[in-house]
């Protein structure tokens, strides 16, 4: 069916999978306020997203020499309410108003119901609602129709996933509370929170449903992991120097929340005397504006901070070029993941 690599090809696909899902999981209840509540989460799953996880999923698969077929579409769409669940307790801890350009979950819920505790409300909710879209990811994997001794070892996978992820967003909000992270440190979040989740384990687990080899996976990984930092070097670049309209988010969360990236990392580095007291009074600030954020990003620029990120950007992304070039996979995968890998690297938005 798929002859060559669009991302209109697997999307829609993905896509039109989740919405048959969600279909089958509606409301056990009548109540009216959870069947809304419900109709959020379907809303927030379906509208948005790049797919980046269900299409690497897909690719590792075929890379493996996997059949275009409803199992692999239904496995890589588990990837999708994974990743949602994530993004709904991310969005919490960060105090997040804004997610692909809506309001998030826990802000939707408490605008639902305005009084006092509307606020507590909406992160009770959202917790909870996030948690339902991670126990779905396991459903829809569970039943994907794939070999049972291939799925257990690719379930595997993702619940190593899971575990990496948790922990790299741990070592996210550890970070805010110690001063001053070290590049190495802000890496080793980078890696655990995004890279192998976003990149190196959903190629594996596809390439496992289709039983590849240790070789295989090993190729992945080489692949995956400098690509995955890549894609969260250039979030974090997107995150402080991006439009919100392009984003989805405001380009003032990661300053206010004092988020302590590769990109800020550099610059508490390489910042002048003055520099640094301003980074440490306004970086993290709840009351920073978008004109001390100005002043933030111009830091960034004058000591060289963003330079040294692009330039970890295009090393890693090269190397990821290289270890995919020497990949034992098929032709039309390896088109397939050459051009994710550049969206991923050099992407606008």
């Amino acid at each position: 069916m798929t002859t060559g690599y669009t991302q209109t090809a697997v999307g829609p696909r993905i896509d039109d999978r989740l919405t048959g899902f969600l279909d089958d999981w509606r409301s056990p209840v009548a109540d009216p306020d959870v069947v809304a509540a419900y109709q959020l989460l379907t809303d927030f799953i379906l509208s948005g997203g790049k797919r980046v996880r269900p299409q690497l999923c897909y690719w590792g698969w075929r890379g493996a020499g996997g059949d275009d077929c409803d199992e692999i579409i239904s496995a890589a769409a588990a990837l999708e309410l994974c990743h949602a669940g994530l993004l709904i307790h991310d969005d919490i801890m960060d105090g997040s108003e804004l997610r692909r350009g809506h309001s998030t979950i826990h802000r939707s819920l408490a605008d639902l119901h305005k009084g006092p505790d509307s606020e507590s409300f909406g992160q009770a909710g959202g917790i909870l609602l996030g948690t339902l879209s991670l126990a779905w990811s396991d459903t829809l994997l569970s039943s994907c129709g794939v070999e049972p001794g291939r799925l257990r070892a690719a379930h595997h996978l993702f619940d190593a996933m899971r575990t990496e992820v948790i922990s790299g967003q741990y070592l996210d909000i550890l970070a805010q509370l110690r001063s001053g992270a070290s590049v190495s440190q802000a890496l080793t979040v980078i890696r655990y929170k995004t890279a192998k989740y976003t990149v190196e384990r959903p190629l594996q687990i596809g390439g496992a449903l289709a039983g590849a080899s240790a070789e295989l996976l090993d190729a992945y990984s080489r692949f995956g992991l400098p690509l995955g930092e890549a894609f969260q070097l250039r979030d974090d670049v997107l995150g402080t120097f991006g439009a919100s309209a392009d984003t989805g988010k405001s380009a003032l969360d990661d300053l206010r929340e004092g988020k302590h990236t590769v990109l800020i990392a550099h610059a508490l580095r390489l910042a002048s005397p003055a520099q640094l007291a301003h980074l440490k009074t306004w970086h993290g600030n709840p009351e920073l504006d978008e004109f001390r954020a100005a002043e933030i990003r111009q830091i960034l620029l004058d000591t060289g901070a963003l330079t040294e990120v692009e330039d970890m950007i295009g090393e890693r992304f090269r190397e990821a070029a290289r270890a995919l070039e020497s990949a034992p996979i098929t032709a039309e995968a390896r088109d397939a993941l050459t051009v994710l890998a550049d969206q991923l690297a050099h992407r606008d938005r």
